[in-house]
């Protein structure tokens, strides 16, 4: 372990790809992935302008999410949005006013999207709604009066719908896949195509006392790594942190397990450390990004799929974190995760010492 321990402070690509590289893919996935549409185009035509829908166009003036186009004509506003120049069409119509004194009914719009991008359009859609519904309910205040009930909602955990709030969590499973995983693969590696690992075979060490000098100091590693991803996600990024330390802890240590046995496995089979890192990020990093609800739902997937899912440990850890950043100490949601994780890294270590030998092929 001290051998292994001086040898990461020696190697700088091992530094390098422990806490440099985990902070570039950090600010830029958190500052260039980002699922909220902010500044969209759309077109609001005012079939006939009168001082209410003058107010709405306003009020659709004055929301950070959209940069208006106002028309009068339809057939203008759908030219501009058939050149891609507007993303949704917002159609305020002549019986807009007389909808508007009408107690009994919410006025009618016609809102068009461009559903070429489904994504986009469904947040349009989302963010018109919120405007027309805050817009009804000021003027329904100021007027005294009550317009008909619509369906309140109130969201919790993150009521301002940042989507950095939920990906930058994910970001950390990432991270730790990558340090963990990849790390570990080439270790072993490392050994055998600088020749050391014949002297280290010579030594009277077994071979799961090898395994855990290699594992025990990138396994600090990993939560060091781990450690610098949360302080950044909370002061740089502003990730609200509801959870415990020791929750954290709990849950990044069950996911190591995995991780480090996934890596340690690779490094039994390859001797070299091109193949070990290429297997390495196909086998650990892929999967986490796209097959752990990271990005993309997995109750959207086909079926064949979501059973692949349920072997990636990257889905049973990102649920856990985004819990604890933004929800708090969920116990049941931790241990559902730590009781998957545990026995699945028991597993892969076991493989992994049961699969290197103590001897030279």
């Amino acid at each position: 372990m001290l051998k292994e321990s001086i040898q990461i402070v020696r190697d700088p690509s091992s530094i390098l790809m422990a806490l440099i590289m985990p902070l570039l893919l950090l600010f830029l996935f958190g500052y260039g992935v980002n699922l909220d549409a902010t500044h969209t185009r759309i077109g609001v035509v005012l079939e006939a302008p009168s001082p209410s829908s003058r107010d709405l166009a306003a009020a659709f003036q004055a929301s950070r999410y959209f940069e208006v186009r106002l028309a009068a004509d339809r057939r203008e506003a759908e030219r501009a949005l058939m050149a891609g120049e507007v993303h949704g069409i917002v159609v305020v119509p002549a019986t807009f006013d007389a909808d508007l004194r009408k107690l009994s009914r919410r006025p009618d719009l016609q809102v068009i999207l461009d559903g070429s991008d489904p994504n986009t359009a469904a947040l349009v859609q989302g963010y018109v709604q919120g405007v027309v519904a805050n817009w009804v309910a000021l003027r329904s205040a100021d007027a005294g009066r009550q317009m008909a009930e619509g369906v309140g909602d109130r969201l919790w955990f993150n009521p301002a719908r940042t989507s950095r709030f939920f990906l930058v969590p994910g970001l950390v499973a990432v991270v730790m896949a990558l340090v963990g995983t990849v790390l570990t693969a080439l270790v072993v590696a490392r050994e055998w195509e600088r020749g050391t690992m014949e002297a280290m075979m010579a030594t009277p060490v077994t071979a799961l006392e090898l395994l855990l000098g290699k594992v025990v100091p990138y396994f600090i590693l990993a939560l060091g790594s781990m450690a610098v991803c949360t302080v950044v996600a909370v002061f740089v990024f502003g990730v609200p942190f509801r959870g415990s330390a020791g929750a954290l802890l709990a849950i990044s240590t069950a996911f190591l397990l995995p991780a480090l046995g996934q890596g340690l496995l690779i490094s039994a089979g390859a001797k070299n450390q091109f193949l070990a890192s290429q297997l390495a990020l196909l086998s650990s990093f892929l999967p986490t990004f796209l097959l752990s609800g990271f990005l993309f739902e997995i109750s959207s997937m086909p079926g064949a799929i979501q059973l692949v899912c349920q072997i990636v440990p990257g889905r049973w850890l990102i649920p856990s974190l985004q819990t604890v950043f933004l929800a708090g100490d969920v116990w049941p949601v931790f241990l559902q995760g730590i009781g998957v994780l545990t026995p699945m890294g028991v597993f892969l270590l076991a493989l992994a010492v049961r699969n290197t030998k103590k001897r030279v092929a």
